[in-house]
Parts: structure tokens; C-alpha cells; sequence
């Protein structure tokens, strides 16, 4: 039998280096790779029986998700947004998915809305828990502390100015009278000094500049970055979760308010120390928390995160070892 990998579309504008992030955490249980399979285009697979971790967001490919016949899944870190949930659990949906229940979902509204249609499904939460094969000795651990697209779900004039179409839906929605919030509110949880001092990452970068090949090793330059630092601190999920198995102190910034984000992060948020931001900027830590969050705080992260991370690695093994 063969192995596959998971490679994605860039949107229009940009693209989002956590979904790398992800492929590699089933990469490592991968005994090679034999094909790379776009995830929005794995109906149209007509290669070699491969098998195929599918852990992640499915899919942005509403109208033909359901995988070729010739890919033999395996369902873990399974993710349905509520934007797209009326499309893939459609009947023929719901009967792909009902061959290989149970299936493992990274989030409990994934469980319920599995559940709701009549389809086996457990709590797996997500495969980057098990990314601790890139953890450092702590004599290796730097003094550096990382910001990761803090609030990146704020309105900022980059993407609001893309277009006039863009630039008239952030007008009738609102959007353009709050440019300026993420940082008033960025000021509100941080000290200057943070701010000033913090090195700034991205995980999102724009298309049609890197090959598949290319964002693999940008998803694993970033992950060795984070394995070293002092502290990150971030809003993307795929950060803060391989922080957690890598051993670095992470601070999750909850600022989402919408329910396609809240419907995602349902049971992951848990896992993390964390800072849940109103839409008025104030906000409230589930630690110890004195004042701002400044270049002198420590935090030990959550340890409930072991178990979850100790199922997901020896259901992807077995799974990979099975023979047909």
C-alpha cells in the first residue's frame, strides 16, 4: 500500500502555513510519501490505493469533497465548519463517512453534528498535539518570545483595501469603522515593552510565490523556531496546539466572536492557557494574571492535552501498519 499527503489551495490572496503545519504532524507516521493529494481535489484522485490521514478543516470543496475510492482513509482531527456542514453531510456525505465511523473529531461540535446524523464519532482533538518530535533540550531553549498574528481576525486595512469590492463589504458590514481596534486593544493586554520587544510572526503568506515543497519547509522553519522560544504567544490554533507538544509556553489570545470561528476551537480552547478578549478590548485570563501580559511572565502550560496526544499517536501507527 502507498501513503499520501495533504496539500492545499492557496486563496485568492494568501495562504495559511498551518494547514502545512498539520501535514506534517501525520507525515511522521508515514513510513514515506508517495503521493501528495490536494485536499480539495481528492475526488478527482485516479493514482495508486494510497492511504491517507485526513485530520483538518473539510473542505472549502463543498460540492465534491467525497474522496476517490482509491483512498483509504483514515478520519482523525476531522473538522466540519458550520459554514460547510449542510453540504458535505448531505446524504451521500453522511453515507461516505458512516464506512469508516468511528470518526475522530478534532473539535465537539464536529462529535455533535456527526453525532446528529446518526454517524459514531469521539473527541480526538487535533494531530498537532503530537508534534513534540521537534522539542528542544531546555539548554537549548533561547530567551526569544514570539506574537503570532495576534486578533488576526480584526479588521485590518490590508485586506480591506485589496479591492473596491472588498473595501465597499467592510463599509456596509461595518468593518471600516473598526480599523484600529486590534491595536487599542493589542495595547490593552500588553505592555510597551512587550510589543516593542516580541518578535513578530506570520503564518500566513501570499500566493503564487512558493512551490508545495517550499511552504513544507516554512511550516518546519516555523516550528523550530517555536520549540526554542521563551514564550509565544498567539490567535492560531496551529500554533498554540504544537507549542503544547514541543514544551513551550503559550498564551492563546481568544478575541473570535463569530460562530464559524467559536464552532472550531470548541473543546481545543480548553486545552491552553489563554486570554478571552470582549469586542470592547477588555478581557479576562483563565491563569494567573497580574496586570498586562509583559516581557517578565511566566506561565506552565496545561497538561490535559497528554492523553488526547497519547490516543492520536498510536491510532495514526496502527492505522499506518495495518496491512490490507
Amino acid at each position: 500500500m502507498n501513503y499520501g499527503l495533504l496539500t492545499y489551495t492557496e486563496t485568492k490572496k494568501l495562504f495559511n502555513i498551518g494547514d502545512y503545519i498539520q501535514s506534517l504532524a501525520a507525515k511522521q507516521f508515514l513510513p514515506r510519501v508517495d503521493a501528495f493529494i490536494n485536499r480539495e481535489a481528492m475526488a478527482s484522485y485516479d493514482g495508486d490505493p494510497v492511504k491517507l490521514i485526513l485530520n483538518g478543516w473539510f473542505t472549502h470543496n463543498i460540492h465534491n469533497w467525497i474522496p476517490s475510492e482509491k483512498i483509504h482513509p483514515l478520519f482523525i482531527s476531522f473538522h466540519v465548519n458550520s459554514s460547510s456542514a449542510p453540504f458535505i453531510l448531505d446524504s451521500k456525505g453522511v453515507a461516505y463517512l458512516e464506512k469508516y465511523q468511528p470518526i475522530g473529531c478534532r473539535d465537539h461540535y464536529t462529535v455533535k453534528l456527526l453525532e446528529e446524523k446518526g454517524i459514531r464519532a469521539y473527541y480526538s482533538g487535533c494531530l498537532t498535539l503530537t508534534l513534540n518530535n521537534y522539542a528542544v533540550p531546555d539548554n537549548e531553549r533561547s530567551d526569544e518570545i514570539y506574537i503570532v498574528d495576534p486578533l488576526y481576525s480584526y479588521p485590518n486595512a490590508a485586506n480591506l483595501f485589496i479591492s473596491w469590492r472588498f473595501f465597499a463589504r467592510g463599509v456596509v458590514s461595518g468593518d471600516a469603522l473598526k480599523l484600529g481596534k486590534k491595536s487599542q486593544h493589542l495595547k490593552k493586554i500588553f505592555t510597551q515593552e512587550f510589543l516593542r520587544e516580541a518578535r513578530v510572526e506570520t503564518q500566513v503568506f501570499p500566493n503564487g510565490k512558493y512551490s508545495d515543497a517550499e511552504k513544507f519547509d516554512m511550516a518546519d522553519s516555523l516550528l523550530r523556531k517555536y520549540a526554542k522560544a521563551r514564550l509565544v504567544v498567539t490567535s492560531r490554533i496551529h500554533c498554540a496546539l504544537p507549542c503544547l507538544a514541543m514544551g513551550t509556553p503559550v498564551i492563546f489570545i481568544n478575541g473570535f466572536h463569530s460562530f464559524v470561528d467559536s464552532c472550531r476551537l470548541d473543546g481545543i480552547i480548553n486545552l491552553l492557557n489563554r486570554v478571552d478578549v470582549d469586542a470592547d478590548g477588555s478581557f479576562k485570563a483563565n491563569f494567573d494574571l497580574q496586570g498586562k501580559i509583559g516581557m517578565d511572565t511566566k506561565i506552565a502550560n496545561l497538561s490535559d492535552y497528554n492523553v488526547l496526544a497519547a490516543s492520536l499517536g498510536e491510532k495514526c501507527k496502527e492505522f499506518c501498519e495495518q496491512t490490507e
